[in-house]
């Protein structure tokens, strides 16, 4: 059992008479109070993030005052406790504060004296969780920045959404091809909420038999069908006080999909050849590579199941959506696996980002981390020839026609690439691609290339 959060003071006194008196007096200020007899056991009732402030006599049978403020305070430095004291406690009140008690009041107070002081800690207790939550935001999007890397706009609006729903309650719907990161997101998601000490169990719809996805995801108790000896605890059951991540959630079949309708809308399960309705606290986060809106006009999803999981949709953009993120993406998993191998980093040629910018990535990040790997291991930088999806040049005028076109086409791939990346002048360019400045100029021209549309300045001197 936890101390509801609209509880504001705590008072503990073992005196029957003076916690009636006290109570009234911070009842009629307005104050939300929770009077106790005993400090034992109130640690374990209070969340490290419980926005209120503790009152406490010193002297109590049981656990004292002191013993109590150690006791508060292993658990959260920061949490206000007023002590108590009687006459002729004063040395022991001294030593409470040196404890790290917020303040101390000695018998016989004014009713003022002890709605100052909570008011003040009150105050102060709110401060602290404002840094807090500030602290825990700035941190969630350094995290998230590390974990979902890149600087296109879809990647910062996904991280946006991102840290505005993990806060929620909501139950999420991902969307995104195969290879995209969606297990990344759901955890991310798990990771940022309260719910972060819960469980996270993932679990892949299409990758379970029709015969045992029931008693998978919903348990089942002996004798429930052939074979079940004993009870077994399902998926959603386990993830209890946590997250499930159900992927591939398109693959469930229509059966299943009405159990889980109910899970969602009541959030009981009842176990196979059971009879018991087992309560949940989780979060479902489903995703799926579909669109369930078509599978549903077709017959193949519950329409009701699909309108009740696209209340917080997260759509994950394919790679071939987010411009040079590719390159940033291949040098964080390239560097990350020549760590992990022992092996000095490599940088890339401006032939190979040309490559990369090309290649539209039917596998998503999950192919370019596979690439990443082998450019790591020093291998060749092999991709399948795929068509962009716009963009100057072609892959397939590269590798079509004879070798003087063959040149000439990749030339201009090569100084495409240069192009979109972000460069500061000409020079730079020029200096990237290792020729001169009126060169580049001159092949600019023959290529029908515009350096303007790079977004980089042209200055009088780069153009000697």
């Amino acid at each position: 059992m936890t101390i509801d959060n609209r509880i504001q003071v705590v008072l503990i006194d073992d005196d029957p008479h003076l916690r009636q008196a006290l109570s009234q007096t911070l009842d009629l200020a307005g104050l939300k109070i929770l009077p106790l007899a005993e400090a034992k056991g109130l640690a374990a009732q209070l969340q490290r993030d419980w926005p209120g402030v503790v009152v406490s006599d010193i002297r109590m049978p049981g656990m004292d005052g002191l013993e109590l403020l150690t006791e508060l305070h292993a658990q959260d430095p920061e949490l206000p406790v007023l002590l108590i004291t009687g006459h002729g406690d004063v040395p022991l009140a001294v030593q409470a504060m040196r404890a790290g008690a917020y303040d101390f009041l000695e018998k016989p107070f004014a009713s003022d004296a002890l709605l100052d002081s909570v008011r003040r800690a009150l105050a102060l207790r709110r401060l602290v969780l404002d840094n807090r939550s500030l602290r825990l935001a700035l941190s969630d999007r350094n995290e998230l920045s590390t974990r979902l890397v890149g600087q296109s706009s879809s990647m910062l609006r996904l991280r946006e959404q991102i840290g505005a729903l993990a806060a929620t309650r909501a139950d999420v719907l991902i969307l995104g091809e195969t290879g995209a990161g969606k297990e990344v997101v759901a955890r991310a998601l798990h990771d940022l909420s309260g719910r972060r000490n819960g469980p996270f169990v993932a679990i892949n719809a299409g990758a379970l038999a029709e015969s045992v996805v029931e008693s998978e995801l919903f348990g089942h108790e002996p004798g429930a069908f052939t074979g079940a000896q004993k009870r077994r605890i399902g998926k959603f059951e386990f993830a209890n006080g946590g997250t499930l991540f159900l992927d591939e959630i398109e693959s469930m079949s229509l059966d299943v999909q009405v159990k889980l309708l109910r899970l969602l809308q009541e959030r009981v399960v009842e176990r196979l050849g059971g009879n018991q309705l087992i309560p949940l606290d989780i979060r479902i986060i489903a995703a799926t590579k579909e669109d369930l809106r078509q599978a549903a006009d077709q017959g193949r999803f519950r329409a009701d199941l699909y309108y009740r999981l696209n209340v917080a949709p997260l759509r994950i953009p394919p790679l071939r959506e987010r411009g040079e993120d590719a390159l940033m993406l291949f040098q964080h998993f390239a560097d990350e696996a020549s760590a992990r191998h022992g092996l000095p980093p490599h940088e890339l040629q401006p032939g190979q980002r040309a490559l990369l910018l090309r290649h539209t990535w039917p596998g998503n990040v999950r192919e370019l981390q596979n690439a990443a790997e082998r450019f790591a291991l020093g291998l060749e930088l092999a991709l399948d020839n795929s068509t962009p999806q716009g963009g100057a040049g072609n892959m397939a005028e590269v590798v079509s026609g004879g070798l003087s076109e063959q040149v000439e086409n990749f030339e201009k791939t090569l100084i495409a690439a240069e192009l979109a990346r972000s460069h500061s002048s000409v020079r730079s360019v020029a200096e990237a691609l290792g020729i001169p400045r009126k060169t580049l100029h001159d092949k600019l021209r023959k290529h029908g290339l515009s350096f303007a549309d790079s977004g980089a300045s042209a200055h009088p001197d780069d153009l000697d």
